[in-house]
């Protein structure tokens, strides 16, 4: 699929995949919407996106906040007239166990994680519809095995999973293409500002990040699952041995996965 002057909406992406999925499309001559509550950083973005040679337009949005979301849209199409991408990029992850956790960041994870992939998807569907375009979830292998200490991460990745899923269903006649992936540990700011459990960014990684899937190849999948128009992408072999271990040895794999979290730097069962 040629994906020349398409139009691409990328939620969260003032940095990591967001950031670097606005620069894979730009190479694709894509022209690029590029949303998040950072406008500064935005605009450093569409800087270098200009630079490629794709024309670029920045949005500030919350996509926890609905009229924010249809703001978004409502513009793109004013600028652009349709929409043939939407990117679900835009997350918050977190680190506590359930049982001292303030609900509160359950509450805001869902919000920005689950229900903003919700409303951008709400307000895109007429026109992606229309250009049998297509509706991308980036969401993670905490959405295939719940993870211990991210239990609204998990949540938020599990039913943004099941949302697209049954969104695919209904529109098997319609030629909508929506399609998931599911990145392992990727390099980005995501656990810099993932919440602890009184809902304040942690601040610091408990990984070297140099040693995480770079956020450029992620988003380099994510334009090949456009142009291929897959269902569902797993990245990583960690990724795509947790998804087999799940399906045949899940009891199995609890305990794996505890040892292994178990084990991060401040890790939460320390």
């Amino acid at each position: 699929m040629n994906l020349k002057s398409k139009v691409v909406i990328i939620t969260g992406a003032s940095s990591g995949i967001g950031e670097a999925c606005a620069y894979a499309f730009a190479k694709e001559s894509c022209k690029i919407v590029i949303a998040a509550r950072n406008i500064e950083k935005l605009e450093s973005v569409k800087k270098k996106c200009s630079e490629i040679g794709a024309e670029c337009l920045v949005i500030s949005c919350d996509v926890s906040n609905e009229s924010d979301c249809k703001r978004l849209i409502d513009e793109t199409v004013k600028r652009f007239s349709t929409v043939n991408i939407l990117v679900n990029n835009a997350g918050l992850s977190m680190r506590a166990l359930f049982a001292d956790l303030d609900l509160s960041v359950m509450k805001k994870l869902m919000d920005t994680n689950f229900w903003g992939t919700v409303y951008c998807t709400k307000y895109a569907m007429p026109h992606v519809l229309k250009e049998k375009g297509s509706v991308i979830g980036v969401s993670s292998v905490a959405g295939i095995k719940g993870l211990p200490g991210r239990t609204g991460y998990s949540a938020s990745k599990f039913a943004m999973n099941g949302f697209m899923d049954s969104l695919r269903i209904e529109n098997l006649k319609n030629g909508l293409h929506v399609g998931v992936i599911c990145p392992g540990y990727t390099s980005s700011n995501i656990r810099n500002t993932a919440l602890n459990r009184d809902g304040r960014p942690q601040s610091e990684t408990p990984f070297d990040e140099s040693k995480l899937m770079p956020a450029s190849k992620v988003a380099d999948q994510i334009v090949r699952m456009v142009k291929q128009r897959k269902v569902e992408v797993v990245l990583t072999s960690q990724g795509k041995l947790t998804k087999f271990i799940n399906k045949f040895f899940p009891r199995s794999l609890d305990k794996m996965v505890y040892n292994v979290v178990s084990k991060e730097k401040d890790s939460p069962f320390k």
